[in-house]
């Protein structure tokens, strides 16, 4: 009898400590969570500053991103080419 009472608050202890000390694999699956959720939401807010962005999936999203930086570059370069023909 005692050795089944033994047995009983070995797995209870045990139990008890598993809640207490969260395991390597649960820290690092709820940071992997934490983080997906964290990439989402720039995503989101990607997707709504980049014209034509809604909808798209990440890779497609990020090609857009590029073209439209590309896309503002040259637009920067246009217009301090005319400020510098306006000055002259």
């Amino acid at each position: 009898m005692e050795l089944s009472m033994k047995k009983v608050w070995m797995k209870a202890r045990k139990t008890v400590l598993c809640k207490q000390i969260p395991t390597s694999r649960n820290l690092f699956r709820r940071r992997r969570s934490v983080v997906r959720r964290s990439v989402q939401t720039k995503v989101k807010r990607l997707q709504k500053i980049v014209p034509g962005g809604q909808g798209l999936e990440p890779d497609r999203l990020f090609l857009q991103t590029a073209n439209y930086i590309l896309h503002l570059r040259f637009q920067v370069d246009v217009l301090q080419a005319l400020s510098k023909l306006h000055k002259a």
